[in-house]
């Protein structure tokens, strides 16, 4: 039966010259292993260090290995998302190729997927020896994901998982940009295990995931999966609004009693923060407005400079 499946491994990869070699490497040491036929997806995401001259060297070298180059950076999501529009496998594997991702866990997925799992996916355990600002900001960016969208990410998940054909068919024919594929795995069901791992060590090089990075990433999921934040206003608006109408009473007493309200400073910090507070409603509004306007112009989420995945 192995022999008849095939395994599409996707790998996303934004200057990780010095790491390719050794996850290529390592991903057919773990892959031959399981006696399924496999291929070997590298998605170049506008890498501006050598890394497409490498690709392009080892698949030359590599019948198994195809590689995908961007004409630009267009972000890991959109990278993950070429990789699954291009993958043949009756299965799909994502993974990042600073070997954080351990290729030793794909025998893994793969076992789980023949016990009849439609996702396999993975749930990164705490690292004790990150400092503890990064911990804390990971733990923030779920706890704030999971309050204010309709959906409910466990801590550490990410974007390292297995997807049976029939799971990834419904992502891959979701259109347009902005795609946050952790929440849509999530929200599309099937049948789906979680397997907890240590991440390995960076093998060389930078994290490419800055907090700008993450946070765009975190709006993505909110304005995807979520109207939350427009109810959130709504109802900040009308508390306040109840709140100005219970100093309605107390300017009438005051007038009749003749002690009349006075002092510019309150009314300037009650007119600044309603002002504030309006702007701040206005942007939100205006982040769906802007992700509907995007939608709506119909630009490609990336767009392909060269690949050879026609020519093997």
């Amino acid at each position: 039966m192995a022999l008849t499946k095939k395994v599409s491994i996707v790998i996303c990869c934004y200057n990780e010259e010095s790491n390719l070699p050794t996850v290529i490497q390592a991903i057919h040491e773990n892959m031959d292993k399981t006696g399924y036929r496999y291929e070997i997806i590298a998605v170049n995401d506008g890498s501006n260090d050598e890394s497409q001259k490498l690709l392009e060297k080892l698949c030359n070298e590599d019948p198994q290995l195809f590689y995908i180059e961007f004409s630009r950076n267009f972000g890991h999501q959109n990278a993950l998302k070429a990789g699954l529009d291009n993958a043949t496998g009756d299965c799909i594997i994502s993974m990042d190729a600073d070997m954080q991702h351990p290729p030793r866990m794909l025998p893994d997925f793969i076992k789980k997927w023949e016990e009849g799992y439609d996702i396999v996916y993975t749930r990164r355990m705490e690292d004790k020896t990150l400092s503890r600002g990064k911990r804390k900001g990971s733990n923030a960016f779920y706890r704030v994901l999971n309050f204010v969208s309709d959906i409910k990410l466990e801590p550490g998940v990410a974007d390292f998982r297995l997807m049976d054909r029939n799971a990834a068919n419904i992502l891959i024919n979701i259109k347009g940009g902005d795609l946050f594929i952790r929440g849509i795995v999530h929200w599309i069901g099937f049948k789906q295990y979680a397997i907890d791992y240590m991440p390995d060590k960076r093998l060389s090089g930078q994290t490419k995931y800055t907090f700008k990075k993450m946070r765009n990433l975190a709006l993505q999921g909110i304005l995807s999966f979520s109207t939350k934040p427009l109810h959130l206003s709504l109802y900040l608006g009308f508390t306040i609004a109840i709140l100005s109408l219970l100093l309605v009473p107390y300017a009438i007493i005051s007038l009749w009693t003749g002690h009349v309200m006075a002092g510019w400073v309150s009314l300037i910090i009650t007119i600044g923060f309603l002002g504030g507070l309006q702007v701040f409603i206005l942007g939100i509004i205006g982040l769906y407005i802007g992700r509907i306007f995007t939608q709506t112009k119909g630009f490609p989420p990336y767009i392909i400079r060269s690949t050879n995945i026609k020519e093997k």
